[in-house]
């Protein structure tokens, strides 16, 4: 296992062991929890979103992953064919730009359209996934104060009321998932706790409003996960000790809560936000430095 050179440093100066920590996470084997269902999950080429990916594959259901890049789109759902040995109508790649909320109503009428000649079930999930960070207080700028806030909040609000709006005219019951973090528990000093505070609003208030078509809403808020976003130099290694977990939270650890909170298991959980943090931000904030 090869040492990261800040590791190196602590051990020679802190002389303090350096612990490398792999994880054997348990998953949820294929089922059909989700047979007959087709999602949609934003941001679902990387990190969480494809965790999510494979597991509602894994628990029957057909799955659109969206992002800005089609070729990376094609590539990640050939991979996924790939590695679950899956045929071609299970996964489908879409191109969606959630910065560009001028362009959902048709975006997701061509999507609609897609569906239709495919004859694939009818979209019954959406997994608001994708979100970016930015540097916070003092030195935050503008320009990424707006990126991340139409990503990560902005986004969610205005597909979730359009497709809020497509399952009460086609009386779906289905499913909204937004993907929220333990920074919507912590003190806000950036636009990406902000965007991820208003998410946890924004869970509640779709289940206010939906709950009574028989829309299921919820969130699921991990802690630090071992994701490209956060995880660069350590990829081999998810020891985290300013965590009382310990440890990186697990993309395929998200899934499995994912796939459950969709699922009819989870239809009595609503409005509510699952936090899978590890204990970050509700029972300390110590692992996040706060200055100006």
């Amino acid at each position: 296992m090869a040492y990261s050179i800040k590791q190196i440093i602590k051990f020679l100066f802190d002389r303090r062991p350096v612990i490398n920590l792999k994880c054997n996470i348990l998953t949820l084997g294929p089922s059909s929890l989700l047979a007959n269902r087709c999602a949609i999950i934003t941001g679902g080429t990387s990190g969480i979103g494809l965790a999510i990916a494979k597991a509602y594959i894994k628990a029957g259901a057909i799955v659109i992953i969206t992002g800005r890049n089609q070729d990376k789109l094609n590539i990640v759902s050939n991979s996924i064919r790939n590695e679950l040995n899956t045929s071609n109508n299970i996964i489908y790649p879409f191109l969606l730009d959630n910065m560009d909320t001028k362009s959902f109503e048709k975006t997701f009428d061509n999507l609609l359209e897609f569906i239709k000649v495919k004859n694939l079930p009818p979209i019954d999930i959406l997994v608001n996934n994708a979100g970016i960070n930015c540097q916070g207080m003092p030195n935050a700028t503008e320009s990424e104060y707006d990126k991340v806030m139409n990503t990560n909040l902005k986004s969610a609000f205005f597909l979730s009321q359009l497709f809020g709006k497509y399952l009460i005219k086609n009386n779906i019951k289905g499913n909204i998932l937004n993907i929220s973090s333990a920074s919507s528990l912590r003190p806000a000093d950036s636009a990406y706790t902000l965007s991820k505070w208003g998410l946890r609003g924004l869970t509640l208030g779709l289940a206010k409003s939906l709950s009574q078509y028989g829309i299921t809403v919820n969130s699921i808020a991990p802690g630090p996960t071992a994701t490209p976003m956060i995880l660069k130099s350590q990829q081999n290694n998810f020891y985290l000790k300013r965590i009382p977990l310990g440890r990186y939270i697990m993309p395929e650890e998200i899934a499995n809560m994912a796939i459950f909170l969709t699922s009819e298991m989870g239809r009595s959980i609503i409005g509510d936000t699952i936090y899978m943090t590890g204990g970050a931000g509700n029972i300390t904030f110590d692992d996040v430095k706060y200055s100006f």
